[in-house]
């Protein structure tokens, strides 16, 4: 299978496409035929061995995707067929990937796969944030800083799933403001200087 691997680390350019065996599960695992792959910046600090994950030379980047099962272990719900988002932390910039049926989640059929690819990790980490750190509750207002990145418009989207009655976005221009409004967010301020506007929008 074709695959993007990287084998030395000085950044992106680093990155090479090379004809490698697909993954063989193991009998607790899910063969995925990717048709998307996420690309964030952990794959990005991974390319200089600056993230926290260091896998040994030579590595398949790629933590999240988008495709169809191939394989599936029983009694996960999974099966030959669906179409899902996964986390497979590693081996996602190829052909085929495996992920744990804990990771990985059907999807809409109204959902594409390039959608899937960006859900895992902007929306679970918005998720973990606002949830079990957070404990947002019904009717409080929530700060969003980055508020036009995936991370920031998955928080929006989630806070506002979660009953937040008023969702703020701090961006750095104008334009990213926009994003954030579309993406669900009350209003928007600037980064500079945002505090005041802040308080006037909270009423103190």
């Amino acid at each position: 299978m074709k695959a993007a691997h990287i084998s030395k680390l000085n950044g992106p350019d680093a990155v090479e496409i090379v004809d490698v065996e697909a993954p063989e599960p193991n009998a607790g695992q899910v063969l995925i035929e990717v048709h998307a792959a996420g690309v964030s910046f952990p794959e990005v600090l991974q390319t200089r061995g600056r993230y926290q994950v260091k896998p040994d030379l030579p590595f398949i980047p790629g933590a999240e995707v988008g495709g169809v099962v191939i394989q599936a272990p029983p009694n996960t719900g999974l099966k030959p067929g669906d179409r899902v988002a996964a986390l497979s932390f590693l081996g996602g910039f190829a052909e085929y990937t495996v992920a744990d049926p804990e990771t990985t989640f059907k999807i809409p059929d109204n959902m594409s796969f390039e959608q899937a690819a960006a859900v895992p990790f902007n929306y679970l980490t918005a998720h973990f944030a606002l949830q079990p750190r957070g404990r947002l509750t019904e009717g409080e207002s929530v700060l969003v800083h980055g508020a036009a990145g995936g991370i920031g418009t998955a928080s929006i989207q989630t806070a506002k799933a979660f009953g937040a009655g008023q969702v703020i976005a701090v961006t750095s221009t104008d334009e990213k403001g926009r994003t954030a409004i579309d993406a669900g967010a009350d209003e928007y301020v600037l980064a500079d200087g945002f505090k005041d506007p802040v308080k006037e929008h909270t009423k103190g």
